[in-house]
């Protein structure tokens, strides 16, 4: 018996021997395939395939994960998760024919047509050959604060993918999310009001193009923006936090507001407009400012009226009592209360990190009363004196409000009479509005600026 076993095996060791054995079992395969798909109908071997594999898959374990992605980071402060939002914006843009449940309308106030899921049917989509599933839910109650509506997603997909999708797709739903942005930016406002932010839409209409400044502030201000954009790894490099200050100053009316709108829509940029009155104390500054997003404006108008930015000196080295009695005060009460050096360590200090890509912006009628360090560079890097109207700016004016462009007659009256007046472009603006004619118009416009010169002169 061994020596027959020991033929047979080595009868095997050529290759032509093993070359038969494999052309019988593959003539035997296709002999019994043929059988099958002969004998078999195509739709009932179908069938019988998916109930197999659904009867495997059945007992196979389940490799699946989720993730929460809440709709804030930080339920205390109101810290809004930015992924959270990414995915709200990202999602119907993905959403296939197939997908039955899209929300479609148009908010108050809004341009364009906005879409959102409504939470009702889950979301599929594959990216680089990995399925994932969204899922809208509302948080519970414990997840709610003040009684209001609290959302989170949760997205479901395979474990061993886990890895891509912290390093591929997430960040690819957060850039997809930028360039959308960027692409359909719609500057928000943004006012506070009882401890939190109240959003809007900035629809103020000012532009560069339409602002009434003399043509050279004008661009000064156009390329210092420009340079500060393009300027983040520098400021990395250096150690300073990416932010840049602009402190506007001048009379009423002189453009202040027209000037952030104007920046905000040339940068779309959200504006953030706090009232310094409405803040509490330096942590509630921080707390504030922690809220506002990258890419804003931070706008603190009338600074000059808020008594911890006044001069902490008088002239000829009188004291002022405020301030004594300010150093007199308990140190812990003091720490519970809004400062000026709260307000200056968000600005340059180790407070500054929160944030970047920002602009502050100061606004004031009577720039000689701030104190002076808030005006040194590095906290107000450029200081914008907004004054009173003259002739190359009322050109802009002239071409906004009554649609002269180039050259009239009546223009070089009015750039003298401008150069011997104080006027500004708000009350000449208003003045442009009284008379739908042109020449009507400039003609009522010199008899004003004639009398307002007798007028000065008299007083």
């Amino acid at each position: 018996m061994g020596l027959y076993s020991n033929k047979f095996f080595s009868s095997f060791t050529s290759a032509s021997s093993w070359f038969e054995v494999y052309a019988a079992f593959s003539t035997i395969m296709m002999l019994f395939r043929t059988a099958i798909n002969d004998l078999i109908p195509h739709q009932f071997r179908s069938f019988i395939a998916s109930k197999l594999e659904a009867f495997f898959s059945k007992y196979q374990a389940n490799s699946n994960v989720s993730v929460k992605i809440n709709q804030f980071w930080d339920e205390n402060v109101g810290e809004r998760n930015e992924l959270f939002d990414a995915a709200l914006a990202y999602l119907p843009t993905q959403i296939s024919h197939t997908y039955k449940s899209l929300k479609v309308g148009r908010l108050q106030n809004r341009k364009h047509l906005e879409l959102a899921v409504d939470g009702s049917e889950d979301v599929v989509e594959e990216f680089e050959g990995i399925k994932f599933t969204w899922k809208l839910d509302e948080g519970s109650k414990e997840e709610s604060n003040n009684n209001s509506r609290r959302y989170n997603f949760l997205l479901t997909f395979d474990e061993k993918h886990r890895q891509r999708v912290l390093d591929r797709y997430l960040p690819h739903v957060l850039k997809t999310f930028e360039t959308m942005k960027d692409q359909r930016r719609i500057v928000k406002l943004y006012s506070r009001l009882d401890d939190y932010w109240n959003e809007s839409e900035l629809s103020h209409p000012a532009t560069f193009d339409s602002l009434a400044l003399c043509p050279e502030l004008k661009k000064d201000i156009i390329d210092d923006l420009a340079r500060f954009l393009r300027r983040k790894d520098l400021y990395k490099k250096v150690g300073k936090p990416w932010k840049r200050g602009y402190l506007l100053y001048g009379p009423p009316g002189t453009g202040k507001s027209s000037l952030i709108a104007a920046m905000a829509n040339y940068l779309k940029f959200d504006v953030y407009d706090l009232e310094l009155s409405s803040i509490y104390s330096n942590s509630d500054l921080m707390r504030s400012m922690k809220e506002a997003s990258n890419r804003c404006i931070v706008v603190i108008e009338d600074i000059d009226c808020n008594k911890e930015v006044h001069a902490r000196s008088k002239p000829n080295g009188a004291s002022d009592d405020r301030d004594s009695d300010s150093d007199s005060e308990d140190p812990k009460m003091r720490s519970k209360r809004f400062t000026l050096s709260g307000l200056l360590n968000y600005m340059d200090g180790l407070w500054s990190s929160g944030g970047e890509e920002r602009i502050i912006i100061f606004t004031t009628n009577h720039k000689e009363k701030i104190d002076p360090a808030l005006l040194r560079p590095g906290r107000m890097d450029m200081h914008i004196h907004l004054s009173f109207l003259k002739g190359k700016a009322f050109r802009i004016l002239a071409s906004n409000y009554l649609d002269v462009k180039g050259d009239h007659p009546l223009f070089q009256q009015i750039d003298d009479l401008l150069e011997k007046i104080q006027v500004t472009p708000a009350v000449v603006g208003e003045q442009l509005m009284r008379y739908e004619d042109p020449d009507v118009c400039l003609e009522k416009l010199v008899q004003f600026l004639k009398q307002k010169g007798k007028d000065s002169d008299s007083e």
